[in-house]
């Protein structure tokens, strides 16, 4: 076998590590943790029907491959709970020291083109990646959502917390984050979600 081609499916190995890494979100339904492979792959596909709603036209394929890369470095770096201080507080460092060891492990060429891809999805400043955020937002929050806000509840989040994380979701979708504001209330108004 070839150096390329080795280097390619030991990459291929490490991303089934993903599948190991449990996110605090539970799936629909009252179901168990999801964990960052089904995340990301539920937020590609949701890029892809969604796509219409973008503020702006975006590379959809590109979308896509953001939604489904941006949390390998989780394999090394681990979920950092959206609501969790102190893990915030460290997450950029150990974030970073993942994507090189993780990315590493690929041809130059292809290091190169994905690494860019994660540091634009992280720097949230073109549309492509102003959408897939929107993605990353909308996702949980219709997990959370369909169980009845016992997320929220379960870490004692508040919807002050929940509407500053979501508001940035604007920036790729107006229309999304109407219907956002819109969930929103409704678990306020339930009393799933405290004020």
């Amino acid at each position: 076998m070839d150096e390329r081609l080795k280097r390619q499916l030991d990459f291929i190995l490490e991303l089934d590590k993903e599948k190991n890494v449990f996110r605090q979100t539970h799936l629909s339904g009252h179901g168990r943790r999801e964990n960052d492979a089904e995340h990301a792959w539920h937020m590609a596909i949701m890029a892809y029907l969604l796509q219409e709603y973008s503020n702006e036209r975006v590379d959809v394929a590109k979308v896509m491959l953001m939604c489904l890369i941006h949390d390998v470095v989780e394999i090394d770096a681990g979920d950092t709970y959206a609501y969790d201080r102190e893990g915030l507080a460290t997450q950029k460092a150990r974030e970073e020291a993942a994507k090189e060891r993780v990315y590493s492990l690929l041809p130059d060429d292809q290091k190169q083109t994905l690494s860019a891809i994660f540091d634009e999805f992280e720097a949230d400043e073109t549309p492509e990646a102003h959408f897939a955020h929107t993605m990353d937002n909308l996702q949980p929050l219709l997990l959370n959502n369909s169980n009845g806000g016992s997320d929220w509840a379960e870490h004692d989040v508040n919807a002050e917390q929940v509407y500053g994380r979501q508001r940035k979701s604007r920036l790729g979708s107006e229309r999304l984050y109407e219907l956002t504001d819109c969930i929103l209330k409704e678990n306020i108004a339930k009393g799933s979600l405290k004020k």
